[in-house]
């Protein structure tokens, strides 16, 4: 007779580490997104602390890469087992291998299609809004780890002037916020830069791509998603990488986004180790459609310095795609797609 394996229910474990290590902190401030980014775990003494290790070997890494943990985040690893390979840990806790390896800070040329301060403008009928450099955790996979030793939010001038060429542009019809992360912004201050772009005549839509649904969910409260419902078309993408990052706080933070009547997509990144197999995706988008985020993009990892280590053949997305063609609804099979260096954009290989 076949043994019937149960798998653990998706973050699962969340209360059995907040108990742990967090245990003398009340609901009230442990659901308060403010106070989960005001303690975040930044430093090997903090780290050291909860996990009772010797974390002195990341020293030079964090001279160079920063670290931030959300709480929230940290408690999703699976400390029963071997933690330094579990995908929440290889995602937000630094290694000495983003010290390794000779890629490009900004290979994609972001700076170089930045048409003002703020704007990057790489195809004719988009622009992308870098809003802020500050995120509620430092993903060690991240494109934009040339921005981590600077905290700024663009200035009013710099929100100005992006909108102004957005106007004279009107060839420009999709806005996407990005970041950083743009809800690190207080509510109202969104909620002025989507009025006055969507005020704008040709543009057709709005995105905002941010990841705290999946590493901080509290931030999704009901005066954010008051202010979602009041404008339309608005799109939210987010970043969801593995199954074990689909909790009851992060559903429920989607849960209330779609209840506005904002669609959800989901831009997943393939990373050795934590996704790299069809069975771990399709773990992973099966959940997603369950909560109506559409698995949109299965991102080939960016060339990126730091983040060498994650990066898979390119042949892996494709085999992966393959897989799960005829084993999963449609729905839930992404675009296999490769950001190309140089600046020459997006290209769908599966």
């Amino acid at each position: 007779m076949t043994e019937c394996i149960v798998k653990e229910p998706p973050g699962a474990r969340l209360k059995e580490n907040r108990s742990r290590f967090y245990g003398d902190v009340p609901d009230d401030l442990w659901m308060d997104w403010k106070w989960q980014f005001r303690n975040r775990i930044c430093d090997i003494k903090e780290l050291e602390r909860l996990l009772q290790c010797n974390f002195s070997f990341l020293s030079s890494v964090l001279e160079k890469y920063p670290m931030a943990i959300t709480p929230y985040y940290f408690c999703l690893i699976d400390f029963d087992g071997d933690f330094f390979n579990d995908p929440i840990f290889l995602q937000s806790v630094p290694s000495p291998k983003e010290l390794s390896g000779t890629l490009k800070v900004d290979p994609l040329e972001e700076r170089r299609d930045m048409v003002v301060e703020g704007l990057v403008c790489r195809y004719a009928d988009r622009g992308l809004v870098l809003l802020t450099d500050i995120c509620p955790m430092l993903c060690r996979h991240c494109t934009r780890k040339r921005e981590w030793h600077s905290q700024w939010m663009r200035s009013e001038e710099e929100i100005d002037n992006i909108i102004v060429y957005i106007q004279s542009k009107t060839d420009i019809h999709d806005v996407i916020l990005s970041g950083g992360d743009p809800l690190t912004l207080p509510t109202k201050k969104l909620e002025g830069i989507l009025q006055r772009l969507l005020d704008i005549s040709h543009v057709e839509i709005v995105r905002i791509g941010s990841r705290f649904p999946v590493v901080l969910p509290y931030r999704i409260d009901e005066e954010l998603c008051r202010m979602l419902e009041k404008y339309s078309p608005v799109w939210f993408n987010t970043h969801f990488n593995h199954r074990q990052e689909i909790t009851e706080e992060s559903k429920r933070a989607c849960r209330d986004i779609v209840k506005t009547g904002t669609p959800m997509n989901n831009q997943s990144v393939l990373l050795k180790g934590v996704n790299d197999t069809a069975e771990k995706q399709m773990e992973l988008c099966r959940e997603l459609l369950q909560i109506k985020v559409r698995p949109y993009y299965l991102f080939q990892a960016d060339e990126v310095s730091g983040t060498e280590h994650f990066r898979t053949p390119i042949k892996r997305g494709k085999e992966i795609i393959n897989g799960m063609n005829g084993n999963i609804s449609g729905l839930g099979i992404p675009h296999f797609v490769v950001d190309l260096t140089g600046g020459l954009g997006k290209v769908r290989l599966a």
